[in-house]
């Protein structure tokens, strides 16, 4: 398997943005603003369709509106897509990680320790404590937080790379090795 290989979506550049739903906007935005560090962009919304757009574009419920769509930017990596919805349905239950189509947000920081004291100070939840990886990454921290409305995020760090870079070519974005042409 060849992870240089030009196959693929034809002309992929990376990740634009990273889309999620949260039941309350406002908490959102001081969470994604004030805590996380995001830059407010622009808000859409609301939008609600006469037909069947909202399930055959977003796969939901056809009669759901979405009450308002906010875009954030965070630094050097994707934008935030947020959804505020008011679903026509039920909901159903939260998705863990270990369920298909479970997910969290990896952040990548200089230093996890501050970061996370930073975290607790903002009285937010940490899951444990940093776990060192091995093997391949070896080099790396990383430590899972929640967002209050329950969104995984994780903070990831390392600094001096990890074991799989040491001597090879650059694979991955890293802070210290921007990206070449």
């Amino acid at each position: 398997m060849s992870s240089n290989s030009l196959s693929g979506v034809p002309g992929l550049q990376g990740t634009d943005h990273i889309g999620f739903n949260v039941p309350d906007m406002e908490a959102a935005h001081e969470f994604l603003v004030d805590v996380i560090g995001c830059d407010f962009i622009y808000e859409l919304g609301p939008k609600q369709a006469e037909d069947d757009w909202m399930q055959v574009h977003l796969g939901v419920h056809p009669d759901t509106v979405i009450r308002a769509i906010r875009f954030y930017r965070l630094r050097n990596g994707a934008n935030f897509e947020v959804f505020h919805y008011e679903p026509a349905d039920l909901p159903g239950p939260p998705l863990r990680n270990s369920d298909p189509g479970g997910h969290h947000i990896a952040l990548y920081v200089d230093d996890i320790d501050e970061a996370i004291q930073y975290l607790r100070s903002k009285n937010v939840e940490i899951m444990g404590e940093p776990s060192p990886s091995s093997e391949a990454a070896q080099g790396q921290k990383w430590v899972y937080f929640r967002s209050p409305w329950g969104l995984q995020f994780e903070l990831v760090s390392y600094p001096q790379g990890k074991a799989y870079e040491q001597g090879a070519e650059r694979l991955l974005w890293h802070p210290a090795h921007p990206v070449r042409d």
